[in-house]
């Protein structure tokens, strides 16, 4: 697969009065990245209240796509155009783990998913991948003693959990997530 999918979050402000040139570009440049490989998705998130900053969760599916956007001219055109309606320079956090399940803590309450929902898909993601390691693992583990067992196995799911369940199910489940 070449690497595990990577989640930035972009923070910065508008200039006074350029608002809606500014989400206007970003919608223009999120456009231009769909087009450019391994660029997975993004999402431009106002700010809560006139003049906060604006938060942009950027996904890309591996590691070395972010680099090669992050060096590539394409997105340093884009950074030109935002400079002339933007504060500063951008503001970047990455996203790992458990962070990147359901989306950043930056983002507003208003934009998280509703709390039975992600309850919901965790166990969704939760109950199968228990399932499959004590029929398959626990087994083999059966000369171990039971905390050091529990250890492994507990271990064993949330790697799985936090690198390949999770990470699928909130992309499959994104819409419902949102509702």
């Amino acid at each position: 697969m070449g690497g595990e999918a990577v989640f930035r979050v972009v923070r910065r402000r508008a200039k006074e009065g350029c608002s809606e040139a500014y989400e206007a570009l970003v919608g223009a440049m999120f456009a231009d990245a769909r087009h450019f490989p391994g660029y997975v998705s993004a999402e431009l998130i106002p700010p809560a209240a006139a003049g906060g900053e604006y938060q942009i969760i950027q996904r890309f599916a591996q590691q070395a796509d972010l680099e090669r956007w992050q060096a590539s001219p394409v997105r340093a055109e884009w950074m030109a155009r935002l400079a002339t309606v933007a504060e500063g320079e951008p503001e970047y956090r990455m996203l790992h783990g458990l962070d990147a399940w359901f989306g950043p803590t930056l983002v507003p309450a208003q934009r998280m998913p509703r709390r039975w929902k992600m309850t919901l898909l965790s166990w969704c993601g939760i109950f199968p991948t228990v399932a499959l390691l004590l029929a398959f693992v626990a087994p083999l583990l059966g000369g171990l003693p039971f905390l050091l067992r529990t250890a492994v196995v507990t271990a064993l799911v949330a790697v799985t959990m936090s690198y390949l369940v999770m990470p699928r199910l909130t992309r499959l489940a994104a819409d419902w997530l949102r509702r």
